[in-house]
């Protein structure tokens, strides 16, 4: 078993109309996430609009879910600099999270010995499980596998990576190095098949947040070994692999709308993401009825928003 699941979502962070985080409906949708398929989840992660948050709202949403859900929660603590990182990791440390999340420093691009003594400083401010988050396209560094093969050996609560490099050939080295001494997650969704088939133990996903029983049937075919099925369930998932991000919409804005649409919580991102842009609510109902347990709910091509119980969440558009 992965110490954090095999498909954990990176949640969204719902706003209300003032664009207050909504505390709330995070609740809310962490439960309906882990009735869903997610077996973990992360708050205040890239799809979680982290930069946008303070530090106060960061920490009330991880108390928060983190006592209304039964699955791990990771933290998102990471920010450029290494001393508020500290700080608010013993601050999460404290209300009831099951482990970190540590992405490399972005903007400042540090050399590999920085950012081995960023993660090193990191995971001695707790006592959790922290699972390291390489995604070079964001952050503007990349991991070096020597990096993190001194660091596993200097921080052993060191646990985990979230591998969103886009590198299947790197991954493998990873896992050819730090075999039973680390995890790996896919961080990209659209190489989850690949990455697992290498022994990657699950995925940090956006499009779980739809499709997370989907994900979960691939892991278990690729554990089967029935790499047929698991093709199979690929080949399904991949238009919700390119709808969960692009150019015009960048994550989160299509997973708020397909979250909005599920009446689960309203389409608002704070700035810089920008507005919805045309035709992206007719492309996430066509993605949302094209995975089989979301099929249903729209089959009649009607708005299932405010549908959800308890849902505070509008109709998209309205």
């Amino acid at each position: 078993m992965a110490r954090f699941g095999g498909v954990v979502t990176a949640m969204a962070t719902p706003f209300d109309e003032e664009l207050r985080v909504d505390v709330d409906a995070a609740v809310r949708l962490g439960r309906w996430l882990t009735d869903h398929g997610s077996e973990g989840l992360v708050l205040a992660g890239t799809t979680g609009e982290s930069p946008t948050l303070s530090d106060d709202e960061k920490l009330s949403l991880f108390e928060a879910v983190a006592a209304a859900v039964t699955v791990p929660v990771l933290a998102g603590t990471s920010t450029p600099d290494t001393a508020h990182s500290i700080a608010l990791t013993r601050e999460a440390s404290r209300l009831g999270v099951a482990g970190i999340l540590a992405v490399t420093p972005y903007y400042s691009r540090p050399s590999q010995a920085g950012l081995l003594a960023h993660f090193a400083a990191l995971a001695a401010a707790t006592d959790l499980a922290v699972m390291v988050y390489d995604i070079p396209v964001r952050t503007g560094r990349r991991v070096a596998l020597e990096t993190l093969e001194a660091l596993v050996a200097r921080a052993p609560n060191v646990v985990a990576l979230k591998d969103a490099t886009g590198d299947v050939a790197g991954a493998a080295r990873v896992l050819g190095s730090l075999a039973g001494r680390i995890e790996v997650y896919s961080g990209d969704d659209a190489l989850t098949l690949p990455l697992a088939s290498l022994g990657a133990v699950g995925v940090v996903g956006v499009a779980t947040h739809w499709a997370g029983e989907a994900f979960g049937r691939l892991l278990a075919a690729v554990g089967a070994g029935d790499l047929p099925l698991a093709r199979s369930i690929n080949r399904a998932l991949l238009p919700s692999c390119s709808f969960e991000t692009s150019e015009a919409a960048p994550n989160p804005v299509p997973t708020k709308v397909a979250l909005a649409l599920l009446g689960l919580c309203s389409e608002r991102t704070r700035l810089p993401m920008g507005p919805v842009p045309p035709g992206l609510v007719d492309e996430a109902r066509r993605i949302l009825a094209g995975v089989p347990e979301r099929a249903g709910a729209l089959a009649d091509g009607s708005d299932p928003a405010m549908a959800h119980a308890g849902s505070r969440a509008r109709p998209v558009g309205a």
